[in-house]
């Protein structure tokens, strides 16, 4: 093994090594925060006098981490339907303008969006529709490994743009491919322990409620041609308000996560990105 591939390896194992170090930390923390201390009340009594409520929660224990290719158009065989005019953007970035506008019977169900993407993109299965927005009229949708989404990663993103008929007319779209799971599982934390961690940090406001709790993927290192994905919480919370905040936390080491920032890559990694880009081409 040359000195260059052995960098990789070593880089990806000591992000791994520090999460797991955090993880001891965090749930030694997690665990002196259930004990009532001086009179101090637990967290299960806190969401209790807040009306901080939530659903059955998943019980999903271990998962692998795991890696994919981000896919070369260029070098990919693949057929498209009903295309006019198709261009390829840095390689990986799919372009494509119907020829016949397709029309979406109806915006406000999410099942009309995936029926789309299955019918009409290349490998449309195994996107999910993620958010919609009838404004500017897009859907963007997220690829899944195994049922579980990948989040925020720009590599791995379907967005379509209609017309003011309702018809589809363009989209774009980046894919992941050669999945690969890590051999060894790795033991989660629980969802109610991600409950607290977000009220720790005050994300939880009085008299919200959590309606959903799910498991799927987020960026943990983000290299030219390569990706690595850890398991990640999704929290979806409904306010007093009635308005909706997502939370993303890291399930193994129950960092959260800003996976918005994984839409881009720093110019900083740059240079360390580039030196790495032979390794991972071989």
């Amino acid at each position: 093994m040359d000195w260059s591939k052995s960098k990789t390896i070593f880089i990806i194992v000591f992000f791994i090594l520090d999460m797991f170090l955090f993880s001891l930390y965090l749930n030694r923390h997690i665990e002196a925060q259930q004990v009532k201390v001086s009179g101090g009340k637990t967290i299960e009594a806190r969401l209790k006098d807040d009306q901080i409520t939530y659903n059955l929660l998943p019980t999903v224990e271990t998962a692998p981490y795991i890696s994919a290719k981000v896919t070369n158009f260029k070098e990919e065989n693949f057929q498209l339907k009903n295309v006019q005019q198709a261009t390829i953007e840095d390689s990986n970035k799919l372009i494509v303008t119907l020829k016949e506008p397709v029309k979406l019977r109806n915006i406000k169900e999410k099942s009309i969006f995936n029926e789309f993407i299955k019918n009409n993109v290349y490998k449309g299965s195994s996107y999910t529709v993620w958010k919609i927005n009838e404004e500017e009229r897009t859907a963007i949708f997220f690829q899944n490994f195994d049922d579980k989404t990948i989040y925020y990663n720009i590599h791995g993103i379907v967005t379509i743009y209609w017309n003011e008929d309702l018809e589809v007319t363009k989209y774009e779209q980046t894919m992941l491919s050669d999945f690969e799971e890590f051999e060894d599982e790795e033991t989660l934390l629980p969802p109610y322990q991600v409950i607290q961690i977000l009220y720790a940090r005050d994300l939880l406001k009085p008299n919200s409620h959590i309606a959903e709790i799910k498991l799927g993927y987020s960026t943990l290192v983000q290299l030219t041609q390569t990706q690595v994905f850890v398991p990640t919480w999704k929290v979806r919370v409904v306010t007093a308000a009635d308005s909706e905040e997502e939370y993303f936390v890291n399930a193994v080491d129950g960092k959260i996560i800003d996976v918005q920032s994984d839409l881009t890559v720093d110019e900083d990694e740059t240079d360390e990105l580039e030196q790495l880009k032979e390794i991972e081409e071989e």
